[in-house]
């Protein structure tokens, strides 16, 4: 078994991991590069391997850094299965559609100019069709679902805490009898963060293939970045100035969201000072994925699911608006009343965020609040280090405005997280692979590793291929007993459990909410929910009264 490192390989973008055995080949992401000219060139290259030969791609979540090359590389000849999480599935059709969008618009943009110069024309790196054509390859599963791709390889995606649907990768394969078992952490989240629950802790692997965006670098503490945010905000609007906060449209917006709500809602004295004031998010697939959000509740931590149980949308508020036209964009400039801005994209790259940035970064008056990673070569990268000219749409701007880098907002794991997370294997893995880093955090973080666990991590640096020995004689029944233990059983009761509650409180609001006039579409939705939500209980029922005539072995495990 051999993996060769396709991308993230040099930085923190292009996530690309190529698995191949003697029967499979196998993708773990097939993400885009960004960050300047230079990175987005790489995505036109072609692939380091043949696309018509990839069996499966297994999607770690819906940023475009993961997922964002999939419709080119069916377009080059990929027809096998997309598997991911149900939540990613539902981000990625939005992702995706976007993106094409997006490419076919630059596209048409340089064309115009190279008309005028008479100049060759360019070809999209892919079209809104070409990423609703990819679609249809996806295989949307649940979270600790164990799920068989073939006779030889199994997977079960556990939930990450990063974004909405965002897995780290248990991967089993077999070969010659025995059984290698690949984790892949996918982007690692931050515990404690609202929304979404804690990543999940991985007891065993053979192979680990680890992020390292934040290797060598410690969070602030996310209740004081929550904090300086509003401080800053209630300064702002005091002196009549903007609040534009650069913010990737899927994970940050709707955390900021959540946040916004709880200061509109919860504390008396801000919510008195915040009372006129509106938070506009301004960006369709920012508007897009807090649908997408609503609609997914089931992977929401505790906390967020108790709000939605007592009534409380924690992803809506009074003075929260979503602009979709362009002309509501617009209006937001010319509007001179103190307001909040979130738009994408996080990196100030591309998307409306660039006509607020060329309208507020001028105003001393307006503040520009980064909550997020912003990779070298960006133009968020140029305003956290404190560039003082920059030029956006041809225009030469002075940036006058007040910038802050609230870090304690990252949805990545820092250093402490990334080596806690490694710290729950109970056993050394053969190998540790960091990706995604820049090489001084990969590095560093290695000798983190070595000096806090004692382990040795391997460095990837640039596209390289390496050789998988596995030095553990693992059989197919034993890796079946890790995959589906006694600890599983447990869960299984404390779920059922959890939902019977649920349902109670569920039962309580309908007969509430029953008494109301509901229209017909809402009456029809509940209808739907109810009648699967019926099936799926009798099934539950029958899978668990049925005599079992398996092997002893699974028997056991069940």
């Amino acid at each position: 078994m051999k993996i060769q490192f396709c991308g993230a390989a040099s930085g923190v973008t292009g996530s690309c991991h190529l698995i191949t055995t003697e029967k499979h080949k196998i993708l773990l992401d097939c993400g885009q590069f960004q960050g300047g000219k230079a990175m987005e060139a790489m995505n036109f290259e072609p692939f380091p391997f043949d696309p018509a030969e990839i069996d499966y791609v297994i999607l770690s979540h819906a940023h475009i850094d993961h997922c964002g090359r999939i419709p080119l590389l069916v377009k080059r000849g990929f027809k096998g299965e997309i598997y991911c999480t149900d939540a990613t599935a539902d981000l990625v059709e939005v992702m995706l559609k976007d993106s094409g969008y997006i490419h076919e618009k630059e596209a048409e943009w340089k064309n115009r100019k190279a008309e005028r110069a008479g100049k060759a024309f360019v070809e999209p790196l892919y079209t809104f069709n070409d990423a609703v054509d990819s679609l249809k390859y996806i295989k949307p599963v649940l979270y600790d679902q164990l799920v068989e791709l073939n006779e030889e390889m199994k997977i079960v995606f556990n939930d990450a805490g990063h974004i909405l649907g965002s897995a780290i990768t248990e991967l089993w394969v077999e070969e010659n009898g025995n059984v290698s078992k690949i984790v892949f952490s996918g982007d690692l989240g931050v515990m404690n963060r609202p929304i979404l629950r804690n990543p999940t802790i991985i007891k065993k692997a053979d192979y680990v293939i680890m992020e390292s965006t934040y290797g060598n670098r410690l969070h602030p503490e996310n209740s004081t970045s929550i904090d300086e945010m509003i401080k800053i905000v209630l300064k702002t609007i005091q002196r009549g100035g903007t609040v534009v906060i650069p913010s990737f449209a899927v994970g940050r917006t709707q955390e900021l969201i959540y946040q916004f709500n709880r200061f509109y809602q919860d504390n008396s004295e801000i919510k008195k000072q915040l009372e006129n004031l509106m938070v506009y998010v301004d960006s369709p697939m920012a508007t897009t994925a807090t649908e997408v959000f609503r609609r997914n509740a089931q992977v929401f931590d505790e906390e967020t699911k108790e709000y939605i149980l007592k009534g409380d949308n924690p992803l809506d508020f009074k003075n929260l608006k979503f602009t979709r036209s362009t002309e509501d964009s617009m209006f937001l400039n010319m509007d001179k009343h103190p307001k909040v801005i979130i738009s994408a994209s996080g990196m100030c790259e591309a998307g409306r965020i660039r006509h607020h940035l060329k309208h507020n970064l001028w105003n001393s008056k307006s503040s520009i609040i980064f909550v997020g990673y912003q990779a070298e070569g960006t133009l968020g990268r140029m305003l956290v280090d404190g560039v003082k000219d920059v030029t956006l749409f041809g225009e030469d701007i002075h940036v006058n405005a007040e910038i802050h880098n609230l870090e304690g907002f990252s949805g990545h794991a820092d250093r402490n997280g990334l080596l806690s997370w490694l710290a729950g294997f109970t056993e050394k893995p053969s190998e540790i692979f960091l990706v995604h880093g820049e090489t001084e955090s990969k590095h560093d973080f290695a000798q983190t590793i070595k000096s806090e666990l004692g382990y040795d991590a391997t460095v990837v640096d640039g596209v390289s291929e390496f050789v998988l020995e596995n030095h553990k004689i693992v059989n197919k029944e034993q890796a079946l007993r890790e995959a589906v233990n006694q600890e599983g059983v447990v869960n299984i009761k404390k779920r059922i459990s959890d939902i019977h509650y649920d349902l109670e409180k569920i039962l309580y609001n309908t007969q509430l909410a029953m008494d109301e006039e509901l229209s017909p579409q809402r009456i029809a939705e509940i209808n739907n929910i109810v009648l699967e939500l019926e099936k799926m209980s009798l099934n539950l029922g029958s899978a668990v009264t049925k005599q079992d005539h398996t092997e002893p072995c699974c028997a056991e495990t069940i």
